[in-house]
């Protein structure tokens, strides 16, 4: 019988007080891979910025709409991921490594599946999308057939989340990290190839995209199949039901992002520039908290599989300290830097003003959400996401309203923080109950 009972009582603190260094290796062998996997995408993104750059500010401008729904629509999918792996971790925590190995081929089928559909939305709605994000004349006409393009390469990218969440959950970081790196790499190199060597222009852009991304799946899905078998509608349900909850955490995270920029853009240019500056570099900074919060998914759900809701807990604490030094260490940097970063994004005296204006909310925002993107991980790893929904909405409740009465970037970055605030009195009134330590192959 699988055991879905939690650890309570004096006994549970027995080693939580003790040193938590003793899982400073395991986090660190867990959070470099996934830092390297998670740097791998910004850092295609900026090649491939780059590459099309050089064609003329229409082409730029079209690969930025198209991007934009793209990274949104893959964004909305990482339940694949995270899904993925909080089912199989505790399999394999629970030594239940047969049935951790069957997960791999209906997360294959789930994604394809999803791929599929979401290949086809994208396609047929190409044109209207683009104009709702207000492109028109030659730059719609561009982003939407490079969406056209791109978007056969869909399913093969949601293989790819549906691959390193299953690899993550078996504790292998190593081998997504190398599968994400070359097909980057490859990306970079056959981008260059079609849109200057071919000279297919923007074209070239997604078409390299699509091939390498067919190369990424391809070696993903090799992953997942080791032992073929076809669709199990029960073991996909446990998959769907783990993933719908995530889409609706990640959808209200996605929406307070959306609806910022929405509210900068509405007052002014120079408000969304400077907002656009904290928001790029609040992007790339969460990646080295992601990084932990990933090894807080693996390490927790391997140890509730296991039936050690204790150790659970210990380690859960120490990635809190490990994110908790990283965000005061982040704010720290960028505090005392505030006059010299914002300027190297832009000239623009009024843009550099409510840059620094904005700046202190940025920086103290860090401590806070290092330590909330943390307990993310932490509950995601024990299959708690239920929760993590149901608090991820009432966090987008208290954060629109105060963002839709903003009249300057001040106020939209205030928005933000108590956005942060809330989600961190939600989580961590979770995570200190210990209503989520629940022990067994499923939660």
């Amino acid at each position: 019988m699988l055991r879905s009972i939690r650890k309570a009582g004096p006994a549970s603190t027995a080693h939580v007080g003790g040193s938590g260094t003793r899982y400073d290796r395991e986090i660190v062998r867990l959070a470099l891979p996934a830092l390297g996997a998670l740097a791998a995408e910004p850092l295609y993104l900026l090649a491939d910025t780059a590459i099309v750059g050089h064609l003329g500010t229409p082409q730029l401008a079209a690969l930025a709409l198209a991007a934009t729904v793209l990274s949104n629509v893959v964004a909305l999918c990482i339940f694949l991921t995270y899904g993925t792996t909080a089912r199989v971790t505790r399999l394999h925590g629970a030594g239940q490594d047969a049935e951790a190995a069957a997960i791999g081929p209906q997360a294959f089928w789930l994604a394809l599946a999803a791929g599929i559909v979401v290949a086809a939305v994208v396609a047929a709605l190409a044109d209207p999308i683009v104009h709702a994000l207000g492109g028109d004349d030659e730059v719609a006409a561009m982003s939407a057939r490079y969406l056209r393009i791109a978007s056969l390469g869909v399913p093969m990218a949601l293989i790819a989340l549906a691959g390193q969440g299953w690899l993550r959950g078996m504790s292998d970081l190593r081998t997504p990290l190398v599968i994400v790196v070359v097909a980057n790499i490859v990306n970079v190199v056959l981008e260059v190839v079609f849109v200057y060597g071919l000279d297919w222009g923007l074209d070239g852009s997604a078409w390299g995209t699509v091939l390498a991304q067919l190369g990424m799946g391809i070696a993903f899905a090799t992953v997942l199949l080791r032992v073929f078998a076809p669709p199990d509608p029960e073991r996909i349900r446990s998959l769907v039901s783990i993933g719908a909850q995530l889409v609706v955490r990640t959808a209200a995270l996605l929406g307070c992002f959306v609806l910022a920029t929405a509210v900068c853009a509405h007052i002014g240019e120079a408000t969304v520039a400077a907002h656009q500056i904290a928001f790029q570099l609040f992007g790339f900074l969460a990646l080295l908290l992601d990084a932990i919060a990933i090894a807080g998914q693996v390490i927790v759900g391997r140890a509730l599989g296991a039936g050690d809701a204790d150790d659970a807990y210990a380690a859960a604490r120490r990635m809190i300290e490990w994110a908790l030094a990283a965000g005061l260490v982040i704010g720290g940097v960028f505090l005392a830097l505030g006059d010299v970063i914002p300027r190297a994004f832009t000239s623009d005296p009024k843009v550099i003003d409510q840059a620094q204006d904005l700046w202190p909310l940025f920086c103290a925002m860090w401590p806070v959400a290092a330590i909330v993107f943390a307990l993310d991980g932490i509950l995601i790893g024990a299959g708690d996401t239920a929760y993590l929904a149901a608090a991820m909405a009432v966090a987008f409740a208290v954060f629109a309203p105060i963002a839709l009465t903003a009249d300057t970037v001040v106020v939209v970055w205030v928005a933000i923080d108590v956005l942060m605030v809330v989600r961190l009195g939600t989580l961590g009134a979770r995570f200190a109950r210990r209503r989520w330590a629940l022990v067994g192959a499923h939660a």
